[in-house]
């Protein structure tokens, strides 16, 4: 008797295989970036933060002022620098095994809710969209929230109570936004009854129980502990005061508020060419659902809908409140679920749903690679790297040609030419900080010239060549007022106001870097590399 051999599991059901396949795409789309030194809050707080864990034991950063963000990213990169070495490829090989874990938490979860193929598109098209994909190899905090939240979800729409909360408060201490979820749940399994009974029909997504709803209180149980310890320690609960007042204190105008809120709305709906997918889905909708042999498509069942329609909300909502800077990766967390949301509806009710899933995928990529015509920050597609990539080449200038030089610089170059550790430069340099380098900080500035022989400058904006958006006043007003929007002089400007001369100067994808030499300086040089015509 011949017995037929079982077959092959599908890949999706052998966990650790199919991670370690994702980890390996991800790792390898990234190469080319695994070694760039550390970019802008990278430098500024996570990877100094990280790295003080490492040499102190302390939580408490020593070399850069404590933000109160919890330490758990901080704590998962110096661990991997103590069991591995300290460098930006490990750093960013660390930051890609969370990436990897939480893109195969969409998938886990878009399965849940829908089914395998839209699960394996939701999760291919997560991956290759901008923000994220950029974000993924970033010593930076919200991606890791993002992965675990999203394995949170996938507890929750299983019922799983326990892992849910354990989840929820692991990414608390990841970033305090976090909680943003589990308390968006709480609200809504609370008030869902009530409305279930009045529309008699069901939209709750679990059968109310009033002590597994609390039990999402836990979640913010060890986010308190770290505050309380953080306070014990510096005196202060959520971070430096200047830190609050720029993220919170000054957030609360309501017309900035209001702006906020259609910043965010556009950030989770339609920023770098999201809106092909959102616009397809809605068009989509619209039509009616695919039968396959006479067997209707089916979608994400409405009451996962709501779920999650309203974290999406919620973190439009929250962020249009918190956080000066309106910067997109606030809203990673929301992202796979608008994905996830949009590739089901295209499923249900379009038969060619993959090939226009393959235009939304082709329209991720380019704007991964080209930059809108509009402002955005680097860190946002694979302009970061062209940022990196100018900082790197002007420090090996500075270092090689003028290392002794006194240079005036505005952060992040002041930290990436005076601590050697962010991999720009071997020695330390001696800075001269300006806030930025607007006409009135370049006026201040040249009043002291003597106190400095060189300038690095560089756009701290990212200015496009035609932004369309310049042409009205009102939104350079607005952004300008309320979101620290300036405009940098050039290098031929500064050359002349400071009476020095451009001796080095580069651009990469629409972003700039210069190094300007000082006639004082260049005199002294000069006069250095005279022969000694009367040797003693």
């Amino acid at each position: 008797m011949i017995r037929r051999q079982p077959a092959p599991r599908p890949l999706a059901e052998r966990p650790f295989l199919f991670f370690a396949l994702i980890f390996t795409v991800v790792w390898l789309l990234h190469g080319p970036l695994l070694r760039l030194p550390y970019f802008w809050d990278e430098a500024g707080y996570f990877v100094p933060a990280a790295r003080d864990i490492l040499l102190t034991g302390d939580l408490i950063p020593k070399t850069t002022l404590s933000n109160a963000h919890p330490p758990l990213v901080m704590l998962w990169l110096a661990a991997w620098w103590k069991l591995s070495n300290y460098a930006p490829a490990v750093t960013r090989t660390a930051m890609l095994l969370v990436a990897a874990f939480g893109l195969f938490g969409v998938f886990r979860l878009a399965e849940r809710v829908s089914n395998r193929k839209v699960a394996g598109v939701s999760m291919v098209l997560t991956g290759l969209y901008s923000v994220i994909f950029a974000q993924s190899s970033l010593a930076q905090l919200d991606m890791p929230v993002m992965s675990l939240i999203v394995w949170a979800l996938c507890f929750h729409v299983e019922n799983r109570r326990i892992a849910t909360v354990v989840l929820f408060a692991i990414a608390a201490l990841a970033k305090e936004t976090a909680l943003i979820a589990p308390f968006t749940l709480l609200g809504w399994e609370l008030l869902c009854p009530l409305i279930e009974r009045r529309k008699e029909r069901r939209i709750c997504l679990h059968p109310h129980r009033l002590a597994h709803t609390l039990s999402l209180l836990l979640a913010a149980v060890p986010l308190m502990g770290w505050y309380l310890y953080h306070y014990v320690r510096v005196g202060f609960v959520f971070g430096n005061p200047e830190y609050v007042r720029y993220n919170l204190g000054a957030t609360l105008t309501p017309l900035r508020v209001l702006i906020a809120f259609g910043m965010r709305s556009w950030h989770v709906l339609g920023y770098m060419n999201l809106f092909v997918l959102t616009v397809a889905a809605l068009a989509a909708s619209r039509e009616p659902v695919v039968q396959d042999d006479r067997v209707s498509r089916t979608g994400i069942p409405e009451r996962i809908k709501i779920v999650f329609w309203l974290l999406i909300l919620a973190h439009v909502v929250a962020f249009s409140f918190v956080g000066g800077a309106p910067l997109a990766r606030y809203m990673v967390p929301a992202i796979p679920l608008v994905i996830i949301l949009c590739v089901a509806t295209l499923y249900e009710h379009l038969r060619a749903w993959m090939a226009w899933s393959a235009v939304v995928a082709f329209a991720f990529v380019l704007a991964l690679v080209f930059n809108p015509p509009w402002r955005i920050a680097p860190e946002d597609n694979l302009a970061y790297s062209d940022f990196v990539h100018l900082h790197s080449n002007a420090a090996v200038y500075l270092a090689n040609r003028h290392p002794n030089a006194v240079v005036l610089t505005a952060w992040p170059g002041s930290d990436e030419l005076n601590r050697p550790f962010l991999g720009y430069v071997k020695k330390p340099m001696t800075v001269v900080r300006v806030e930025n380098f607007t006409l009135g900080q370049m006026l201040g500035a040249a009043q002291q010239r003597d106190a400095f022989d060189a300038v690095f400058l560089f756009n701290t904006k990212y200015e496009p060549p035609r932004n369309f958006l310049n042409t009205i006043p009102w939104w350079n007003r607005v952004q300008t007022r309320f979101f620290d929007y300036h405009q940098d002089l050039l290098p031929k400007e500064v050359a002349m106001m400071m009476n020095g001369r451009i001796v080095w100067q580069e651009s990469r994808g629409g972003q700039w870097a210069a190094v300007i030499l000082l006639e004082h300086a260049e005199n002294a040089r000069n006069r250095m590399s005279l022969p000694n015509l009367n040797p003693r």
